[in-house]
């Protein structure tokens, strides 16, 4: 009996507790989901933006509010200096780095005929070049200071699924992809962990146009086999299972958190 209340006391603490946590992408739809949840399992979180203050303010005001911590940072990641401030204020305020959440993304749809060189290299270079970078700079706080870390890659079913018409983002992905298995097969002998969180169709303002559609809400949700978009707390929850002991086992592969829609949709 004495085991059993042990073990139940174990389950019932924060699974983040003293840990802290980076998001890049903090400030909305699934970073502000994946912040939100790490706060709530005890994560000190780091919230990096580049748009709307105001909302970085709510949400580290809300955290504070229940109890936990959290700053905001305005850093660009595509840029490396960005990201080394985003670590260098974890250590800071935080004393040390457990997780890194490279979830920061852009998506602008072209095909490959249409697609520009800026464009593409805007695209390449806030969602693939900072998760790269991201990794490489958190892994070194890692081993720096001891102890091991987690990478947890934000990156959607489309690593591995086509999407005409929206092959910048596609390629990101799929570099993402390969990022994770290969970083996580040289860092694992260091006690790194990297891993990809990918999505499927998510209820977040990039798919308001959809979601306020019952046309196209119904298309997409017919071809999901689990009948419907996720909400962005489906993320958080798998970001903190991957994050957490909990996913202790899982490195250099993908998480798919998408309802089935790879298995059960033709033609979207």
């Amino acid at each position: 009996m004495v085991n059993v209340q042990n073990a139940i006391r174990r389950e019932a603490q924060m699974q983040l507790e003293n840990k802290t946590a980076i998001v890049t992408g903090g400030n909305s739809g699934i970073g502000e989901a994946i912040v939100r949840r790490l706060a709530q399992d005890g994560a000190n979180v780091v919230i990096d933006y580049v748009a709307r203050p105001d909302d970085t303010a709510d949400l580290v005001k809300d955290i504070t509010s229940a109890g936990g911590k959290a700053v905001g940072v305005e850093a660009d990641v595509s840029s490396l200096d960005g990201l080394r401030l985003l670590i260098d204020t974890a250590v800071r305020e935080f004393g040390r780095l457990d997780v890194m959440v490279n979830n920061a993304g852009i998506e602008k749809r072209h095909s490959l005929l249409e697609a520009d060189e800026e464009t593409f290299e805007t695209i390449i270079s806030v969602d693939l070049k900072s998760a790269f970078f991201g990794t490489q700079l958190a892994a070194k706080q890692f081993i720096t200071q001891g102890g091991g870390g987690v990478v947890v890659n934000v990156s959607s079913v489309h690593e591995d699924w086509p999407m005409p018409g929206n092959i910048s983002y596609c390629v990101a992905k799929g570099g993402m992809r390969m990022l994770t298995r290969t970083a996580g097969v040289e860092l694992g002998p260091q006690g790194v962990r990297v891993v990809n969180v990918a999505p499927g169709a998510v209820a977040t303002p990039i798919n308001d146009a959809t979601m306020n559609d019952p046309e196209q809400r119904e298309k997409l949700e017919s071809a999901i086999p689990l009948r419907k978009v996720a909400d962005p707390s489906a993320i958080g929850d798998a970001v903190l299972f991957v994050a957490s002991d909990a996913g202790r086992y899982l490195t250099a592969t993908t998480v798919f958190v998408d309802g089935g829609i790879m298995q059960g949709s033709v033609g979207l």
